[in-house]
């Protein structure tokens, strides 16, 4: 059976595979987490939404006991993953998914695993410039906890992905921010602890309130008191094991988007034809996108194509993918203010018309940009109720922004 699975999302016919399919009799679910993918198979009509939760908290929690959520780490940690799902899951229900109550059945001690990457290099603690190494905040809470060297941390991630469609002019159509406040405890004695936000935040677009950041709505963890958040925006709140999501929120309508994308098609013969992107970098110019990847659509009779760049930057390269028929356009580093442009030279295998230039795009990019947010919306400071003077604990912060689905109209 996970035979016919994986071999049916691999080679799906048209994209990527639908995270619900029905295939032989059995209906299979899965989600991706980096590189893994994680499946679920019934026989019955079961609810999706219900399963992909229970999925993505599986997933979470094996995060939070292994450190790490890799093949490897898998590999190394099979006796306490099947421990976990064991207690998660009696003969195909679920039972219980926190990872603070699991902490009093599970008996087996996760192998860390040093993670591969250092993506996570960018951890800075508040009000410092310090950095963290990518491997500090990827101990197991059962570790952590038990160690009685294991220093008093605490992680902050202010998370947000990109919705936006520009039109072919560069003008933006509709565009979306889905942020959250995750977090992560290695603080001993489980304190209190106290989050500000920017004082002028505003919640409801439909009010008469003016501030410098608008969410059109928000949802907050169960462990979070909202004693003075109207009066000061400031969340109380004791931290359970593992991570966990503070605050979830959603803002749409007008925000400075990070990059601008700039299509052009112009007919250079009658078997060629020419596209041009370019990219504007908008984000200030002590920034970057890092990982940034643009992907153009080219009409199926591409024989063969050629590629011209207006600056070569060191990591940055172009391929044409006959099997889909695309270009993809790879930019290790995209500094702010800059701009950049590529000439896609494509030769067809027969006399180029308006129909091949519909089959051009539409322009999508993915990328990451590191402490940085579109937003504005900040954590002004963490206090931790503990009035001990030894009581000095480590404060780190980040914030992303990420690109759920950014695309460009040609």
């Amino acid at each position: 059976m996970h035979e016919d699975f994986f071999r049916k999302v691999k080679f799906w016919e048209r994209g990527d595979a639908p995270p619900i399919f029905h295939l032989d009799g059995f209906n299979y679910i899965y989600i991706r987490r980096n590189s893994l993918l994680m499946a679920c198979t019934t026989r019955l009509n079961v609810s999706p939404a219900t399963t992909l939760e229970l999925l993505n908290r599986i997933a979470k929690v094996i995060k939070d006991y292994c450190g790490i959520l890799t093949e490897e780490a898998i590999r190394r940690n099979f006796t306490l993953i099947y421990e976990l799902l064991d207690e998660m899951l009696d003969f195909g229900y679920p039972q219980s998914t926190q990872t603070e109550s699991l902490k009093n059945f599970v008996h087996n001690d996760a192998v860390i695993i040093k993670p591969q990457t250092a993506a996570l290099n960018i951890m800075q603690s508040i009000g410092t410039g310090k950095s963290k190494p990518s491997s500090a905040a990827n101990l197991p809470v059962a570790l952590a906890n038990r160690s009685s060297k294991s220093k008093n941390e605490i992680y902050v991630d202010i998370v947000e992905k990109l919705t936006v469609l520009f039109n072919a002019n560069g003008f933006v159509v509709n565009s979306s921010i889905d942020g959250a406040i995750q977090m992560k405890s290695f603080l001993s004695g489980n304190p209190e602890l106290r989050l500000a936000l920017n004082e002028d935040l505003v919640i409801g677009k439909g009010t008469s309130q003016y501030g410098s950041v608008v969410l059109d709505d928000c949802n907050f963890h169960e462990c979070v008191r909202l004693d003075e958040f109207e009066s000061q925006r400031t969340l109380h709140f004791v931290p359970p094991d593992g991570e966990f999501t503070v605050l979830n929120y959603r803002i749409t309508g007008d925000f400075q988007s990070p990059f601008k994308i700039f299509p052009a098609i112009e007919e250079s013969g009658p078997y060629k034809l020419e596209v041009l992107c370019m990219i504007r970098s908008e984000i200030p110019e002590g920034n970057h996108g890092s990982n940034v990847v643009v992907n153009i659509p080219v009409p199926r009779c591409t024989a063969s194509v050629a590629f011209e760049m207006s600056v070569n930057i060191p990591g940055s390269s172009a391929e044409y993918i006959p099997g889909s028929k695309r270009v993809q356009w790879t930019i290790k580093k995209l500094v702010g203010g800059s701009e950049l442009a590529m000439r896609v030279k494509l030769t067809l295998d027969q006399p180029a018309n308006a129909s091949h230039k519909r089959e051009i795009g539409p322009v999508a990019m993915t990328f990451e940009i590191p402490m940085y947010n579109v937003s504005n919306l900040q954590v002004k400071y963490l206090r931790i109720s503990e009035t001990h003077k030894s009581y000095n604990p480590y404060r780190w912060v980040r914030y992303v922004t990420l690109s759920s689905s950014y695309v460009c109209r040609v």
